[in-house]
């Protein structure tokens, strides 16, 4: 049994997110409101979409703009922070992923107890961040250096905020980043946080990796979450949640309430 199942088991899971507000460091953070400020955030949306019953909760750092290919220290050290003060609380598994740096995202994983992590882990890619090319090799490497051989690992292989200079199909991509890189799991992206995947870019991407958990990774919305999990394997949901379904405002528990009644009928 892979990592992924053992985190999850046989059910589609609907992993929604904890955007933390913008740590210290970045352009965006708020020194008034300060780290009490963004635990408080945090803890709130966390409440909520614990008790509109999702499977599982994913901390991020997507108020960390512009992003960063090699994080701050202070970022990660201010959301192990955030994690350990709000870890008594959680009550379903929870993962990580530190934009856009996978050594820094296995390193807060293994200091907080994380279940899972997202990250770019493979391919090169034209991005807003300039030239990306991230290494699967380093960052598994490091994981298992730091005891947490358990960690599944889910791998974005359509990145936000960039197009790739590999010209085989997002179809041989994934199905090369579960051959060569050991994918638990693979995740399937628009093009920017909020925009939804190409459902013939989901329907690819599961077609050559039947046996390997495929999900859907931005845009999944109310109104196609029923179709999303026709084909994906589980999905990774923020925007949808939140009020209005603004990306950047907090989570809205009747939207994340409704969300899920929908995928428990989904389910039934």
């Amino acid at each position: 049994m892979g990592n992924f199942h053992k985190v999850f088991g046989a059910r589609k899971p609907v992993i929604a997110m904890v955007h933390l507000a913008a740590l210290p460091g970045s352009p965006l953070y708020d020194a008034e409101a300060g780290i009490e400020g963004i635990l408080r955030g945090a803890r709130a949306d966390l409440v909520a979409l614990q008790e509109a019953g999702v499977d599982a909760v994913m901390f991020g750092n997507e108020n960390d703009r512009p992003y960063e290919l090699r994080v701050d220290t202070a970022s990660t050290a201010t959301m192990a922070m955030v994690i350990g003060r709000l870890r008594d609380e959680i009550t379903v598994p929870f993962g990580v992923n530190v934009l856009w740096d996978p050594l820094a995202t296995m390193a807060l994983a293994a200091a907080t107890g994380a279940h899972f992590a997202r990250e770019i882990f493979t391919g090169a890619y034209a991005s807003d961040m300039g030239l990306w090319v991230p290494d699967a090799g380093a960052a598994m490497r490091y994981r298992d250096r730091l005891g947490r051989r358990d960690l599944a690992l889910l791998y974005n292989v359509s990145a936000e905020f960039a197009d790739s200079l590999d010209r085989r199909s997002l179809a041989d991509r994934a199905r090369s980043a579960v051959f060569s890189s050991l994918a638990d799991a693979v995740l399937v992206s628009g093009a920017i946080t909020g925009e939804a995947a190409e459902m013939r870019d989901l329907e690819a991407v599961k077609a050559v990796l039947p046996r390997v958990p495929v999900l859907a990774n931005t845009g999944v919305k109310h109104a196609t979450v029923a179709e999303v999990l026709k084909v994906a394997d589980g999905c990774i949901v923020g925007s949808a949640l939140k009020v209005d379904g603004d990306t950047w405002k907090p989570v809205d528990p009747d939207r994340a309430r409704d969300f899920m009644d929908r995928v428990r009928r989904i389910r039934t």
